[in-house]
């Protein structure tokens, strides 16, 4: 992926954005050509690897594969106008782009068809996005034998990271005054979530002075 130097996070900060993918795009090179599939999903840290699965009549998980796999996340993305540039006043000089955080992961795909580690991985992705409801579903809350059934209808996918590639490109480039335009426009457009992150991500030397 090609990435900007003012784009490119530290280290430590694109290892944690990858704690942050929900779901994503699941690219493998086969002997058939590339196949890909979208996925919810789960980071290990411990095991540095992404987990998930995949439909049992997917043939992805099937396909012998010719090189490492690629996961692509995108953990939030917006348009951006150049009618939220301050300098479109002055010089007109502007054009549309997109901001976007997004991680390509490489890694070596390992395929689980076993019922323990499905139930596992399951009932942890499960738990994590029914975490913020008043009543969370669990799947021991549906009958077991129903259960069961669904976890024989899919494979387990674990990608073993091995290289690692993110993107932060939040106007980090822009002036300062282009830069508040783009933060509070976002905001005023009811995309508070990206403003906030972009925010976040403003360089100290482009921070509002009063």
């Amino acid at each position: 992926m090609y990435i900007p130097k003012h784009f490119e996070p530290t280290d430590q900060a694109a290892q944690a954005f990858l704690g942050a993918i929900t779901s994503g795009h699941l690219v493998s090179n086969s002997i058939h050509g590339l196949v890909s599939t979208f996925i919810p999903v789960l980071y290990r840290d411990a095991s540095n690897s992404i987990v998930g699965h995949l439909a049992r009549g997917n043939p992805q998980w099937s396909l012998e594969t010719m090189q490492a796999a690629l996961f692509i996340a995108t953990v939030t993305d917006a348009y951006i106008s150049p009618s939220l540039y301050a300098t479109k006043k002055l010089h007109g000089k502007v054009v549309p782009t997109w901001d976007y955080m997004i991680a390509h992961v490489y890694g070596d795909l390992i395929i689980h068809d076993d019922v323990d580690w499905l139930r596992e991985q399951v009932s942890a992705l499960t738990d994590k996005f029914e975490a913020a409801r008043p009543k969370p579903w669990r799947v021991d809350d549906a009958p077991e034998d129903y259960v069961a059934g669904q976890l024989k209808a899919i494979v387990g996918v674990e990608l073993k990271v091995t290289r690692l590639e993110v993107s932060f490109k939040m106007s980090q480039n822009k002036s300062i005054e282009d830069l508040e335009g783009v933060i509070q426009g976002l905001a005023q457009e009811g995309k508070s979530a990206i403003s906030e992150q972009i925010t976040q991500l403003r360089p100290a030397d482009k921070l509002k002075t009063v």
